[in-house]
């Protein structure tokens, strides 16, 4: 398990209110697109940034209610929804859903999908939760896209494979828009959202992984200390000669549960 120690911590807080975490959360809002006065479920809201967006959209004719099974995140997102009566924080896991049939018009989940080795039974409870008519945005990464220049690609790819086993599908969009299909949903958009960096920002998404891609080969024991130090003291060298390049591609799925 990765464990986030204060250092990195304040890391995951800069990069999600970056602009490049910023811009690939606006892709999911955009997809949302909330209304005043509408009920949305934010489905693994994590620390609640998005919950707090979506909940100034709709408005306090409107609810946003954000579940998540960690206390800890909860406790963050109450903190920065605070302001607003009409955000909900709930406890709650994907495939178990604390809420009558029917409750929302629309649902929302970000980078939760590609953790769930059985996408059936949490595209069940969204279905089950949402109103005929209602809309599902489910949006992930597709580690199969990343691009990440390196001098030493045989090491690169080491890297890149440990952190393949953080998660259940590093290909979870390809799989998703079939597995909504069969849970009933009538699959109508896939959109592809590209970070793209030839610099390496402090608060940027590979800033990020470096730092998370660390921690986890080396507290896994999947690659050997000395080698993941010296992959990331490479990208950082690359980035100060000006020959840094990375990119990777999420992928916002939408669809409707039929009337």
């Amino acid at each position: 398990m990765l464990a986030f120690d204060a250092e990195t911590t304040r890391l995951l807080e800069a990069s999600y209110q970056g602009a490049d975490v910023g811009m690939r959360r606006r892709a999911s809002f955009d997809a949302v697109d909330p209304r005043p006065g509408e009920t949305i479920l934010d489905i693994g809201c994590g620390n609640g940034l998005l919950t707090l967006e979506l909940a100034r959209a709709v408005g306090p004719g409107g609810h946003v209610i954000g579940i998540d099974p960690s206390a800890d995140m909860r406790a963050a997102a109450v903190q920065r929804c605070a302001d607003l009566d009409w955000a909900e924080l709930i406890e709650g896991r994907s495939d178990a859903l604390p809420l009558a049939d029917g409750t929302a018009d629309k649902a929302v989940s970000v980078q939760v999908f590609e953790y769930i080795p059985d996408h059936a039974p949490s595209l069940s409870e969204a279905f089950r939760v949402l109103r005929p008519g209602g809309r599902l945005t489910l949006s992930d990464v597709h580690f199969d896209s990343w691009v990440w220049f390196s001098d030493d690609p045989a090491r690169m790819n080491r890297m890149k494979a440990a952190w393949d086993s953080h998660a259940a599908h590093v290909d979870a969009p390809a799989r998703l828009p079939h597995a909504m299909t069969e849970a009933g949903f009538v699959v109508d958009r896939v959109v592809p959202h590209t970070t793209c960096d030839q610099v390496l920002k402090p608060d940027g998404l590979a800033n990020l992984l470096i730092h998370l891609i660390k921690a986890y080969a080396v507290s896994e024991g999947l690659v050997p200390a000395d080698e993941v130090e010296a992959w990331a003291d490479e990208q950082t060298a690359l980035a100060a000669s000006g020959r840094f390049f990375f990119s990777l591609t999420q992928f916002v799925v939408s669809a409707t549960r039929p009337v």
